[in-house]
């Protein structure tokens, strides 16, 4: 049965498609290749960072050593002969010596009179628009200035082409990775779905065959173990709950079947008395009453439906005869109106049990005015002019053991309605209640099938 709202009646949305679709994020084989992929994809991007900052650190070190020792080499050639040449080009490699003073530095090269001792990278372009690298080491003395430069422009090529292989290798392991999880997942997820799908053969089976023997000394071995073990203690119990269930049915229809005889004979007797009469024609509802609530509740025992073509008028006009016999002297018309063809696929006392606690508990709370029984086309409505309900009552009213604001001390343990929820899950009809439109209640029952 549909899940219903107890407020208005009408069925709730269901959960179980957001609950389906929170299943399929967090399937284990999805979970796996997503673990295989971001675990491939981020060692991968790791050790690509870790290359490019160690080949940086590395050749940084290595030039800035040439460097440090060329341009201290240069500084002691040029002290021992200041006649030598002054500037000195050598591989990639350039010497320059200026005076603080020097006119061509603040000329040609600006950017190198504002910097320290030390070793220096210098971006740029040409008057070509071609972009330079280079790094520059810096020694200041009161005399003279020295200067190194060391042509970085095609080692910066070489690193941008490393690293757009590195992009290419995260890329090519994030999919390899990818690729491997799922071969992965499939391998492992294999022996769990090859048990599921037994399980799901085995739904509906008196006796399931054990499923351990199907799977090796692994997890889903012990998984299968524990099902198995778990399966026997069911079918035990489901066995025990069925041998109880029709004992009880035997052991109650018997002095059920002995009450309807001695009514029957007693209502036979024309001497009988009017009062005596009434009672005993009570005796009989509440046998008949007891004989449908047993055979209700062996159905829900054993989960299948009883079929029948029952016409709903007639249940309803026989409840309330019954009623209107049991009143007592109440101010409270009971009364039937809408379609009186109105049929369904049910036993007539499953019908009986299902309109009986929603015209019963109507009757109960209401002390004055009236209980109308509208036949609509394929529903029932039971509409009473009793004192209402509180909201905690319509959102638990058809919970087992729950007595509404009003049951105050009346008779009753709560699972008459709890028993017309589980029959209409059982036929897939819908139940529900409202309140009134004035004051009241409106108890609705559904047929899928009428």
């Amino acid at each position: 049965m549909a899940a219903t709202d107890p407020a208005n009646g009408d069925p709730a949305k269901s959960p179980a498609r957001p609950a389906r679709r929170r299943a399929f994020r967090r399937r284990l084989r999805t979970r796996i290749i997503l673990s295989f992929f971001l675990l491939g994809t981020g060692l991968t991007a790791l050790f690509a960072y870790l290359t490019d900052v160690a080949r940086q650190r590395v050749e940084t070190q290595l030039v800035e050593d040439v460097m440090n020792r060329n341009i201290d080499e240069y500084r002691r050639q040029f002290y021992l002969d200041r006649t030598a040449n002054p500037e000195i080009e050598v591989q990639q490699m350039r010497a320059y010596v200026f005076s603080p003073d020097s006119e061509r530095l603040r000329n040609e090269f600006p950017e190198w009179v504002s910097l320290p001792d030390g070793n220096h990278n210098v971006f740029g372009t040409d008057q070509y628009g071609n972009e330079f690298a280079y790094k520059l080491a810096v020694r200041k003395e009161p005399s003279e200035w020295f200067f190194l430069a060391y042509d970085m422009t095609q080692t910066r090529k070489g690193e941008v082409q490393l690293k757009r292989w590195l992009y290419v290798a995260v890329v090519l392991f994030g999919a390899l990775s990818l690729l491997i999880g799922w071969w992965s997942a499939a391998r492992v997820m294999s022996p769990v779905s090859e048990l599921a799908a037994r399980l799901r053969a085995y739904r509906g089976s008196e006796n399931p065959r054990p499923l351990a023997t199907h799977f090796p000394e692994d997890e889903v071995g012990e998984l299968a173990k524990a099902l198995d073990g778990y399966s026997a203690r069911l079918t035990h119990v489901v066995q025990r709950d069925r041998e109880f269930n029709a004992d009880v049915s035997h052991e109650l229809r018997t002095p059920l079947a002995v009450i309807r005889g001695a009514t029957e004979l007693l209502l036979s007797r024309p001497d009988l008395d009017e009062k005596l009469r009434q009672r005993v024609l009570r005796i009989q509802r509440a046998e008949q009453q007891c004989t449908d609530l047993i055979g209700s509740l062996l159905l829900l025992s054993r989960n299948e439906r009883g079929h029948g073509n029952t016409l709903v008028a007639k249940v309803v006009e026989q409840l309330l005869e019954s009623h209107r016999a049991q009143l007592g002297g109440k101010p409270l018309e009971l009364r039937m109106e809408g379609e009186s063809g109105l049929t369904v696929d049910a036993p007539e006392a499953v019908l009986s049990v299902a309109l009986g606690n929603l015209i019963g508990n109507a009757v109960k709370y209401t002390q004055e005015g009236g209980v109308l029984v509208r036949l609509l086309p394929g529903a029932v409505e039971v509409v009473d002019t009793g004192p209402g309900l509180s909201e905690e009552d319509a959102a638990r009213l058809f919970e087992r053991g729950y007595r509404g604001t009003h049951a105050g001390g009346s008779q009753g343990g709560g699972i008459g309605l709890s028993i017309v929820s589980r029959l209409c899950e059982l036929y897939g009809w819908q139940v529900g209640v409202r309140p009134g439109a004035d004051r009241g209640v409106v108890a609705t029952l559904k047929f899928s099938h009428a």
